[in-house]
């Protein structure tokens, strides 16, 4: 049985072209990038040249600022949000945030909670933000705002720079940070037009390994250790790097700005292709995403069928889709899509389709084939 993957938004394919750099790395080029022998200065030269190609994919150069090489994104967030906290902690009290942020964030904030800082929370209903109180939330007491680029459960696209605009106006000492996990590469605007002063990233969105990651840190801007050590990638992260995945992904990196816009317009066609399909053999299904969401991202709700059912038999036919975000579908937890104006009836038939380059018009079809066969079969459970 062909197996159909339609979960890109929880991790994607390692392309082959990653792979072997990766494969090259541990097995010819595995001196460690601190040695300073001729095998380590091989290595500093591979990491280098990463970190000079993921730097490039954002939009930035070596001058704009610091890439920080980290496992994951949610490392990444992780180090903004008390790193921040312990810089500006003693003088300012509230951080800014969406209502719809992945929990590597929404977790982060309630962790600060505890310790006395206030939240403030910017709804998102209908996947935008609600500016008018972003004006009023950001004050001159704000020592962070963050908000995603992308959320990667719906594919609402946030507005970023409306956000840095009140910021410099209401907090300019405030940092702005944005998680761009779901939206790098994956939107045709530059990420260094956002005006982030931290920008986090993630090697297995875009065909790198899992295990890698990083944190875009602007020029000019400090925060204090966290990991403490030998002083690697700037004395903020000690501890060998992981050579071969963080080679990986500045492979991944470059092979997606090379064709980019071929990539883009694909999954725009396939996002396309899928809701049209949808229409003609599934009319019942009830579309979630708005026309302007991120195209690699669809959400869908199957109406009186519970999502992790129609999870189960999709897959049991080799069609790999998920119930909602892959760090939170686990959990009973459906902040994001009630925050986003769905009834529980509705969150609890979601379903998340999201899209690659390695995906097919045909596979489209066969997906709303299936979906449309157990709609017929499977007892209505919601």
């Amino acid at each position: 049985m062909s197996e159909i993957y339609f979960d890109n938004a929880a991790t994607t394919k390692t392309s082959e072209s990653a792979a072997k750099v990766a494969f090259d790395v541990m097995t010819s080029f595995y001196g460690n990038p601190s040695s300073a022998h001729a095998k380590g200065l091989e290595a500093e030269h591979i990491l280098k040249k990463a970190r000079a190609q993921v730097l490039s994919a954002l939009g930035y150069t070596a001058k704009d600022g610091t890439l920080l090489f980290t496992s994951c994104g949610t490392e990444s967030n992780n180090t903004v949000f008390f790193g921040v906290y312990q810089a500006l902690g003693k003088r300012k009290n509230n951080i800014v945030i969406s209502d719809s942020e992945h929990p590597s964030v929404e977790n982060c904030a309630r962790e600060l909670e505890k310790k006395g800082v206030q939240v403030r929370r910017i709804p998102t209903k209908g996947g935008k933000l609600e500016l008018d109180f972003a004006e009023k939330a950001i004050d001159d007491k704000t020592m962070l705002v963050s908000c995603m680029l992308v959320n990667n459960e719906t594919g609402a696209v946030y507005d970023i720079k409306a956000l840095d605009s009140i910021r410099k106006r209401k907090a300019p000492e405030a940092y702005l940070h944005t998680d761009a996990v779901q939206g790098f590469c994956k939107l045709p605007c530059s990420l260094s037009a956002l005006g982030a002063d931290f920008v986090s990233i993630s090697g297995h969105k875009i065909h790198a390994p899992k295990g890698v990651g990083g944190l875009f840190i602007k020029k000019g801007v400090r925060l204090p250790c966290r990991m403490f050590g030998g002083g690697q990638e700037v004395g903020l992260r000690s501890g060998t790097e992981n050579l071969a995945g963080i080679a990986a992904f500045g492979t991944s990196c470059e092979e997606f700005m090379h064709e980019k816009q071929k990539i883009l317009n694909t999954i725009k066609e396939l996002n396309s292709e899928l809701r049209k399909n949808l229409y003609e053999i599934c009319p019942y299904v009830l579309i979630n995403s708005k026309d302007e969401a991120a195209p690699h991202i669809l959400s869908i709700s199957v109406p009186g069928i519970r999502s992790e059912i129609m999870l189960r038999f999709l897959s049991e036919r080799g069609i790999f889709v998920s119930a909602g975000s892959a760090c939170s579908s686990k959990n009973a937890d459906n902040r994001v899509l009630s925050n986003f104006g769905l009834d529980d009836k509705r969150a609890d038939s979601t379903l998340r389709i999201s899209f690659s380059k390695y995906n097919t018009k045909d596979e489209t079809l066969t997906l709303a084939k299936a979906i449309d066969e157990g709609n017929k079969s499977l007892i209505h459970t919601v």
